[in-house]
């Protein structure tokens, strides 16, 4: 993966890669972005709508390359036109989601209210500006981080788990959990931005070499359900699946909590962050309480339960969802 940091070096990746005629994917919300591109596909939706990833596949003929341009929806809607195109992928984020990095993605199939992953994207790129997040609002920056911060969590003890993943976890953990309530109080702390986007960035690495757990599986399978905010779920459900977790990786969660500075135990420093960023309960986020068991069926099929260091069975799944409702 090549990495560079600011939109001047835009131009020089591309050529870097041999692409000359990108498809540049995002929404409306970026429309005043000028980004080179052979074409732009701006109808990216949240939670990456089937439909759209068949409209972008069809803007990108003739294109020789992908620009994702935006968050976790603007890449893996990108992610999914590259798996079923082969073409390379540059992303431009523009929030602390990490899907730069994942070669998997989710498409979300409104009808049934389920997400299925994907694989097989050619990632090839990654352009960091901290001015792109500068206007992000507090709920999406604060659920984007926390979404990075449960990427650091479950690196450290998910099966894929390896030492250059938890390398990155660490570091990413302790520049998330010092820059995000900077971030929260003064949005336009450029400094603090730019900490919180490299430890975004360290996150995104270590998800990309070891993957998911529990947490975002039922974050996931909330989404798909509900088409609720990504981020809004990791943070409400990370302190529930580490407290499921301790019994497996005591000194895996005792390392993530040193260090986000937890005083108390790693899942209680999370649920502080998220409180500030605005997220504590899931009946708050609309989720209904009887189809808890449902939710909890669904995420225990996910590919993150089933790295998870401990076997969650779905009763045990649903009773976490309680906890958290």
């Amino acid at each position: 993966m090549i990495v560079r940091w600011g939109l001047e070096e835009y131009p020089g990746l591309l050529a870097e890669l041999g692409v000359g005629t990108p498809l540049l994917v995002t929404s409306k919300r970026w429309t005043a972005i000028e980004l080179p591109a052979y074409r732009r596909f701006d109808g990216v939706r949240r939670h990456v709508p089937r439909e759209t990833v068949e409209e972008a596949t069809a803007a990108a003929e003739g294109a020789d390359g992908l620009v994702a341009l935006g968050g976790g929806s603007a890449i893996d809607t990108t992610k999914a036109v590259s798996a079923a195109t082969g073409l390379p992928v540059v992303s431009v984020p523009t929030t602390y989601s990490g899907a730069e990095w994942a070669s998997g993605f989710g498409v979300r199939d409104e009808e049934q209210g389920v997400k299925v992953s994907g694989g097989g994207a050619r990632l090839a790129g990654i352009v960091y500006d901290v001015d792109l997040t500068l206007t992000l609002p507090e709920g999406e920056t604060g659920g984007t981080a926390l979404n990075a911060l449960a990427h650091c969590a479950e690196a450290l003890y998910v099966a894929g788990r390896n030492d250059e993943a938890d390398e990155h976890a660490v570091a990413g953990a302790r520049l998330i959990a010092a820059a995000l309530p900077r971030v929260l109080a003064d949005g336009a702390d450029r400094d603090a931005r730019r900490e919180l986007l490299e430890g975004a960035m360290h996150a995104g690495a270590a998800l990309g070499s070891a993957g998911l757990g529990l947490g975002h599986a039922m974050a996931q399978a909330l989404g798909g359900r509900y088409g609720i905010s990504h981020g809004a779920l990791n943070a409400v459900c990370l302190p529930p699946a580490l407290r499921f977790n301790e019994p497996a990786a005591r000194e895996e969660i005792a390392r993530f909590g040193e260090a986000v500075g937890a005083e108390g135990g790693a899942d209680t420093r999370v649920e502080e962050l998220a409180r500030l960023a605005g997220f504590e309960r899931l009946r708050d986020l609309g989720v209904p309480e009887p189809e808890l068991p449902l939710v909890a069926a669904a995420a225990a099929e996910r590919a993150g339960a089933k790295a998870n260091p401990r076997p969650a069975s779905a009763a045990e799944i649903a009773e976490l969802l309680r906890s958290v409702w």
